[in-house]
Order: C-alpha cells, then structure tokens, then sequence
C-alpha cells in the first residue's frame, strides 16, 4: 500500500526554517539526520504534535511516498506506464527511487528503514 508520508518545503536555510518552526509554530522535530556519504545531506523533517504520520521535510521541493516493499510497487507503477529516472536502490535510509508526473514534478518512492537502524 503507498500512502502520503510527507511533503517538502522548500526553504533557504534548514536552521533558520527549524526555529521558525518549532520556537514559533509550535512543531516538533521528527528527524534531523546528517548523511556524511551523501555530501553532507541534511534530512530535516517536523510536524505537528499529535499527528504522527505526516511530516514536512525542510529542504527542496519533492514529494515523497513510502511502500512496504519499493521493488514490487515499482513494478506495479512500471507497468502502468510511469517512467522512473531512478530504479530501487539501496540508500543508507531504505531502498528509494524516484518518477516524475507529466508536469514534471519529482516524486521519491522509498522503503524506508526504522530511523533507530540509522
């Protein structure tokens, strides 16, 4: 099953954006991970206490879907016509891969690890 898991904010500086956030919006940080071996990749989400499932990442705009299980539910997307620019591949965060709908807009659908495997 794919569901919604989050969706980005495109926003100028990560730490500037993260007090906006939670000092003055009131939301909680949810994941605030650094990835050395993806040229210091910063993966910032928050989200609003009490709604655990959906989350807003800070950084450049895409959305982003999750799967139990990315190489079936890319082969079942592949086979109804969408192309993929990215096939599954193992990530230090799960297995991700990427499409983009006829507009042009950058969709992730990624297999994500428990953060705590991180």
């Amino acid at each position: 099953m794919i569901k919604i898991a989050n969706a980005q904010l495109w926003v100028h500086d990560q730490d500037e954006a993260l007090a906006f956030y939670t000092e003055k919006v009131g939301m909680e940080v949810r994941a605030d991970v650094t990835l050395p071996e993806m040229d210091s990749f910063r993966w910032l989400t928050v989200g609003l206490p009490g709604q655990d499932d959906v989350s807003i990442v800070l950084m450049a705009i895409t959305i982003f879907l999750t799967t139990d299980d990315c190489h079936a539910s890319y082969e079942e997307l592949k086979g109804r016509g969408v192309d993929f620019v990215e096939e599954p591949e193992e990530r230090p965060y799960g297995i991700d891969s990427s499409f983009r709908d006829p507009s042009g807009n950058h969709i992730r659908l990624t297999q994500v690890r428990e953060l705590a495997a991180l």
